[in-house]
């Protein structure tokens, strides 16, 4: 099954002009740290996705799909993915572990870490610039995002594994309609699969990334819809105000209408009529310096 889905993002990349989609690749080849077994769903992954060398930018996302943290959403991944290709940035899709197969915070904190980590580490293989790499996430992928942008470190200089040396920080934040609470107007689905039933107070607080902006959290584009009945706005409007609150930049776009999980709103190979959020994002990622 993983094969032919990415047999068929790969036709969808030739239909479109993109150019290389890559076989999945395990974050720790030896095995990931708290892994409960050995089999896919404990296995943490980054699939690559590259642009045409001619448009290539040399900057770099770490997409991270939604889901409730229960399962992973493919047009949340593969999708955005081949439409950020069609701008020159590099993507590399991360499977990340689910609570739906046992996992509780911290161990998506560390998948989504050692994502950005791994990205710098191969930069030199796909032509990256180490300072351009961001992160990107829908609903409960924008939680995880969110909780990298507030919860990263720099490295460990003396690790043994040179992955671990290296800065977690992402360089920018994508927030697409997202959970960022723990509290009552997040997702208690979400919740649940990440923290368990019965989360203590001080695992809501810390996993209220509001709370967890600080003046180092990297600038962040925002978006949402008034009309999400699953994931509340005040959402994306209470880590905006968080923001502003520590001089950290950003964009944030509440468009009225719109369900939950609408992504792009139109799917490959055409990408021709997207929802506005996209264009308004490479308006934003020119000013950041990853779009030509």
């Amino acid at each position: 099954m993983k094969r032919l889905t990415v047999l068929l993002a790969m036709f969808a990349a030739s239909l479109t002009g993109f150019a290389e989609i890559k076989e999945p690749i395990a974050l720790w080849p030896g095995g990931a740290p708290g892994a409960l077994g050995s089999g896919t769903n404990d296995v943490p992954t980054v699939t690559p996705y590259l642009p045409d060398p001619a448009k290539a930018t040399g900057a770099a996302i770490v997409v991270c799909p939604g889901g409730g943290y229960g399962g992973l959403a493919q047009h949340e991944g593969n999708d955005y993915a081949l439409f950020l290709n069609r701008e020159g940035i590099a993507c590399f899709v991360l499977k990340y572990r689910l609570g739906s197969h046992g996992y509780r915070h911290p161990v998506m904190l560390q998948d989504a870490a050692r994502a950005v980590r791994w990205v710098r580490a191969n930069a030199a293989t796909y032509n990256l610039d180490v300072k351009r790499v961001g992160i990107m996430g829908s609903s409960a992928g924008g939680h995880l995002t969110s909780t990298l942008m507030t919860h990263f470190d720099l490295g460990n200089a003396q690790a043994a594994d040179p992955v671990d040396r290296l800065s977690s920080r992402p360089d920018l934040g994508i927030l697409c309609y997202p959970v960022i609470t723990m509290e009552s107007f997040g997702h208690a689905g979400s919740r649940r699969n990440l923290l368990g039933e019965f989360p203590s107070a001080e695992q809501i607080q810390l996993l209220s990334n509001e709370k967890q902006v600080s003046p180092g959290t990297p600038p962040a584009f925002i978006w949402h819809t008034y009309e999400d009945q699953a994931v509340p706005v005040r959402n994306a409007l209470e880590f905006a105000s968080a923001l502003e609150r520590h001089g950290v930049p950003f964009d944030l776009h509440i468009y009225k209408q719109g369900r939950h999980g609408i992504g792009l709103a139109a799917k490959p190979p055409g990408f021709e009529n997207p929802h506005p959020w996209a264009k308004d994002l490479v308006f934003w990622l020119k000013a950041q310096g990853f779009v030509k």
